[in-house]
């Protein structure tokens, strides 16, 4: 039962975390104190972060890039070790990278996903990459998405995962 408070609570605030707790007791049907202490509970044990989605066009960002990497092969786990740790650094040094992670599909093993003002910003920044990455990575491809035009199927946000739950 406590299971399921807490993942009707988290539904709520997939979809609108402003609202204020007496809002979200009165939709889900309980009280104020209630949906505190269970807030409280999910922040410790759920919630990593709060955050906005913004416009990304108003903020000026055109490209939202889908890079897939294949990584040479390495000698040992500690040289493995070594190439994750320096990953970890280097989109740690870029703001614009906003998700990177090792996994495999379509040849590649990491993908990366980052926000660039214009094509000539995304250009620079693929060269950077290619400086830096040249003696690790193999293959890079990358998947652009226009922000500002294009056909748009579904506007990023993570709402929809509220009836996924």
């Amino acid at each position: 039962m406590k299971e399921q408070k807490l993942l009707r609570l988290l539904k709520e605030m997939l979809r609108n975390s402003k609202r204020s707790d007496r809002e979200i007791a009165r939709i889900l049907g309980v009280s104020q104190p209630t949906i505190t202490r269970t807030r409280a509970k999910l922040e410790k044990e759920y919630i990593k972060t709060y955050t906005v989605i913004p416009d990304f066009t108003k903020l000026d960002y055109q490209i939202l890039a889908f890079t897939f990497i294949k990584i040479k092969s390495y000698s040992s786990v500690d040289e493995a070790e070594k190439i994750v740790q320096h990953a970890a650094e280097w989109t740690n040094e870029h703001p614009n990278v906003v998700f990177a992670a090792d996994g495999e599909g379509c040849g590649k093993d990491i993908i990366m996903v980052s926000f660039h003002k214009d094509y000539s910003q995304y250009s620079d920044f693929r060269r950077i990459f290619a400086l830096n990455w040249g003696n690790i990575v193999s293959d890079f491809e990358s998947f652009l998405v226009s922000i500002k035009s294009g056909y748009k199927m579904k506007p990023f946000d993570l709402k929809y995962l509220a009836d996924d739950l």
